[in-house]
């Protein structure tokens, strides 16, 4: 199931991006102590006691803006509101309780979400005595801490996940043969597509981007296998929701990406291939899931061949990434939509395949003949052997005498052959390379 999402709030100042540092456990948010440095969203991976959850970083909530920049920080950080299962509402013991402290409580205690309040900048015990004041917000009991120093942090992430559900535990997807992802910007046809396939309007479709609110699953046999297609991405339906579009598509992939074994990267021939695409064909990639692109809405090339050439033009950005099927289809017409389901599954079983350790080495031993790895530092390298060590996704080991000089280029020529000899289609392939 998608992870528990966790979201810190607060206003500008109080340690947010440092207590989301001290969880994570690296510097991935920029700190300084001038107010308002956050403005955009961080989201990452954390874990406490065994439990797993998404944890966001947000930017300064100042209810009552002033002018257009805090305006469009809070709408990101009521964004995450929105997203939040739970909410650690951070505040600064040195400064006490403000207005805006209050302004904030008042919107908390109205979400109705699940709300921790943790007072920061507690690193004494003579502080300690002053975070009973904190009650006053009406959001339960205070738990002070110090995100700077890592006091009482983890009695705060112990109180964090005691209160996840336990739908964290449960996967009601293991009796199906395969996941699939659809992802993608707004309103470039997801939905559409997950209607076609299935024959009726399970899902809401309009021209409006962001219609889909929440991930949905959706239950579908091809082929006699049995697969769960999650439609993802959108906004909710509300004026007070604006600009958040990348905020929600990102959220919800990476919660999509983490359930399924390949994803189904929608695009259209309106813009082509736009940088948000290739963050998302880079984050199912990294997340080592396979992938099949969709170009949608092909039929609206056919009467007008300029466009058509921008649109082909425009997939020049996926050089490098010639492994990845690329479908071209009209879910409207629903010219080609029987191919994207049919890739889809070939491509998850490519991501299950096994390759011999006799052939691997055999096309080690062919390579070897034919191209050495290049000198480095005056030594000669040599890869002498490898195998296959995991499948789902699938991972290489080879062993060197010198593992850490074997060049970038060699490492692609070495993919590039795997690819060529034993498929893996759609699928990342990584490879290791260790000392003999």
């Amino acid at each position: 199931m998608s992870k528990t999402v966790v979201a810190i709030v607060g206003r500008p100042n109080v340690g947010k991006s440092t207590l989301f540092n001290r969880i994570i456990q690296r510097r991935q948010a920029i700190i300084d102590d001038q107010p308002g440095v956050t403005r955009d969203r961080h989201y990452a991976d954390a874990e406490w006691e065994g439990r797993e959850f998404s944890l966001v970083d947000t930017g300064g909530f100042i209810p009552k803006a002033l002018d257009v920049m805090e305006e469009k920080v809070t709408v990101q950080a009521q964004a995450a509101l929105e997203e939040a299962d739970i909410i650690v509402f951070l505040t600064d013991v040195i400064t006490g309780i403000t207005d805006i402290d209050d302004d904030v409580a008042k919107q908390l205690r109205k979400s109705g979400k699940q709300c921790i309040v943790a007072v920061n900048k507690v690193d004494n015990q003579g502080r300690e005595m002053e975070v009973a004041q904190f009650n006053s917000l009406g959001l339960g009991d205070p738990v002070g801490i110090s995100a700077m120093g890592g006091r009482g942090v983890g009695d705060l992430l112990s109180l964090i996940v005691s209160r996840f559900e336990d739908r964290d535990d449960i996967d009601t997807d293991d009796t199906a043969s395969f996941k699939f992802a659809v992802v993608g910007r707004p309103n470039v046809g997801k939905s559409t597509f997950i209607n076609t396939v299935i024959g009726k309007e399970r899902h809401v479709v309009t021209d409006r981007p962001g219609t889909t609110r929440d991930a949905v699953d959706t239950c579908i046999t091809v082929d006699n296998h049995d697969c769960v297609l999650v439609d993802t991405a959108g906004l909710r339906k509300k004026a007070k929701v604006y600009d958040n579009v990348e905020y929600y598509s990102n959220v919800r992939t990476q919660n999509a990406l983490r359930r399924c074994e390949v994803a189904i990267l929608f695009t259209d021939t309106e813009q082509g291939v736009t940088s948000q695409d290739m963050h998302i064909l880079r984050d199912i990639l990294e997340a080592k899931k396979g992938v099949v692109f969709v170009v949608n809405k092909w039929d609206r090339t056919e009467d007008d061949k300029d466009l058509s050439t921008e649109v082909i033009d425009s997939f020049v950005k996926l050089r490098g990434f010639e492994y990845v099927p690329l479908l071209r289809v009209s879910c409207k017409t629903r010219f080609n939509t029987k191919k994207i389901l049919r890739t889809a599954i070939e491509v998850a079983l490519e991501r299950r395949k096994r390759v011999g350790a006799p052939e691997l080495n055999r096309m080690l031993e062919e390579l070897n003949r034919i191209y050495q790895p290049p000198q480095a530092r005056g030594k000669r390298v040599r890869v002498m052997y490898g195998t296959q060590t995991d499948t789902d996704p699938p991972r290489f080991v080879f062993f060197s005498n010198y593992p850490a000089l074997v060049s970038r280029n060699y490492q692609r020529f070495l993919e590039n052959q795997i690819r060529s000899r034993f498929g893996f289609k759609g699928i990342p392939v990584t490879l290791n390379f260790r000392k003999k």
